[in-house]
C-alpha cells in the first residue's frame, strides 16, 4: 500500500507541475503532461465534457484529480466577456448529454447543479461584466460521497 501512496503522490505532483506550467498559455487551450512525458489535452482531462467556444482553464486555479470521465476535483475556466452565451451553453449541452439540472439560479453570480449516472456536477458561474473575462468553476464529485460534518474544535 506504500507504493501505491507513492506512485499517487508521484501523479498528483507531476499532474500538479503541468497545470502550473500551462498557465498563462493565453488564449490556446490549456494541456499538461502525464507521468511518461505525453501531451495530455483537455478532452483527454475533462472526458466528454464539452466546454464553451474559447474557453481557457486557469491551471493555477484548477485541481483535476483522474482524467477522462471519471476525473474529480475542480476545474476554473475563462470563459470570455459573452456571459450569456456561456451560461445559456452550459444550460443546454450538457442536458442533451445526458446531464440532469437539479438547480439553476441565474444573477450576476449563477450556480448550476447537474448529476448524470453517479457525478454531480456543480458550476459557479461569475459575471465579469463589460471590462473583464467571466469565470466558470466547475466541482466535479461522485453523486452519492460520504459527506462528513466538521467537528467544533
Amino acid at each position: 500500500m506504500n507504493n501505491l501512496h507513492r506512485v499517487f503522490g508521484a501523479f498528483l505532483l507531476a499532474l500538479a507541475m503541468a497545470l502550473a506550467g500551462c498557465a498563462g498559455t493565453g488564449n490556446s487551450p490549456t494541456s499538461g503532461v502525464d507521468l511518461e512525458g505525453k501531451a495530455i489535452n483537455p478532452t483527454q482531462l475533462l472526458g466528454q465534457l464539452s466546454l464553451p467556444a474559447g474557453a481557457v482553464i486557469r491551471s493555477d486555479q484548477s485541481l483535476i484529480i483522474g482524467a477522462g470521465d471519471n476525473w474529480v476535483g475542480r476545474v476554473v475556466l475563462d470563459v470570455g466577456r459573452d456571459f450569456d452565451a456561456a451560461y445559456r451553453f452550459f444550460l443546454e449541452t450538457y442536458p442533451a448529454q445526458g446531464w440532469t439540472v437539479v438547480s439553476a439560479v441565474r444573477g450576476k453570480n449563477s450556480f448550476l447543479v447537474m448529476t448524470r449516472l453517479e457525478r454531480t456536477a456543480t458550476l459557479e458561474m461569475i459575471d465579469g461584466g463589460m471590462l473583464s473575462s467571466s469565470t466558470v468553476s466547475m466541482t466535479m464529485a461522485p453523486r452519492n460521497a460520504a459527506v462528513m460534518v466538521p467537528k467544533k474544535p
